[in-house]
């Protein structure tokens, strides 16, 4: 299908800005504040967002806790922004924050995990699992229910819900009911899919970047093996979360996302995989005014409502 017009006027807007690449962290993290600040309008309504504090491995971890109008204990996402591992933040990932929890009717907790290049692998992940566990813990002291637990993300953030369900199942962790992977990074960047190859430049997330973003999150190349690193080496998929999967047509982690939805189907792990015709990677909820996006969240929240609501049965 074609590019949707919509995406590509927002393509065509963002012609001017440096590629993500070639720019310092520093100047990375700005151009990612003043983007999103762009977009802003009047923050969504909901009953209540309060910032916390939580022990972590390397120190506390900010998170945000949103919870929204309803009967407690409500069910509980844990949430994972994305950004490459190096950008992003609580602020960031707000409005997607919000409307997942208003339009789901569940607590979605936003981990302000360890960003590299300051923290690399795998600081991320453990920050993230911690946080998961922290929440699994203390669900009912934030009105929560802990059988009634999900995780999920956005492209980095994707990855860490793949990683921190592969260790929940591998460490005994808690019971996670739920994972919603948003195109999300399954596998190192070489030698790549086809999708690398046919949408490497001109949809705002490059090769380029993803090089960038791997060459200051890792240590070593080397360590692209790990499935903690690329959740799409690991050997098996089997007894993980239900997982709802989507990706973009004009995405370049597009493939790798796909093909890790079919070895969690393979495994046995009942999955729904959505592609969205016409979309790039980075979109998904109501700031950016494109009506895929607005789809793409009411589809994952509509899938999440039903996962809690089986779950409580």
């Amino acid at each position: 299908m074609p590019l949707d017009p919509q995406v590509a006027l927002l393509i065509q807007a963002e012609a001017n800005t440096p590629e993500m690449y070639t720019l310092s962290v520093e100047d990375a993290r700005q151009q990612v504040l003043l983007s999103v600040a762009a977009l802003k309008g009047e923050k969504e309504p909901i009953k209540s967002v309060e910032n916390h504090e939580i022990p972590g491995p390397g120190g506390v971890i900010p998170v945000r806790i949103y919870t929204p109008e309803g009967e407690v204990p409500l069910p509980i996402l844990v949430y994972f922004h994305g950004g490459g591992w190096v950008l992003c933040n609580l602020d960031t990932h707000d409005s997607i924050c919000r409307g997942l929890a208003n339009l789901v009717g569940c607590i979605v907790v936003s981990v302000d995990y360890r960003l590299a290049p300051e923290h690399k692998y795998p600081a991320a992940v453990e920050d993230c699992y911690a946080a998961t566990c922290w929440v699994a813990q203390n669900a009912a002291a934030i009105g929560g229910d802990a059988t009634r637990l999900a995780v999920g993300g956005d492209s980095a953030g994707g990855n860490l819900t793949a990683v921190v369900n592969l260790i929940a199942r591998d460490e005994g962790g808690p019971s996670i009911s739920f994972q919603l992977l948003i195109y999300p990074v399954t596998d190192y960047h070489t030698p790549g899919t086809p999708s690398y190859i046919e949408n490497q430049e001109g949809y705002l997330l490059s090769r380029e970047d993803m090089i960038w973003y791997f060459g200051h999150y890792l240590s070593s190349p080397d360590e692209a093996q790990d499935p903690h690193v690329s959740p799409l080496k690991a050997s098996d998929l089997s007894n993980l979360p239900s997982a709802m999967v989507i990706t973009a047509e004009f995405d370049l982690l597009r493939d790798e996302g796909e093909a890790f939805a079919q070895r969690l189907q393979e495994a046995g792990v009942p999955v729904i995989l959505k592609r969205y015709n016409g979309l790039i990677h980075g979109l998904f909820g109501k700031d950016d005014g494109i009506d895929q996006a607005i789809q793409a969240q009411i589809d994952a929240a509509n899938v999440l409502r039903e996962a809690f609501s089986r779950k409580g049965m």
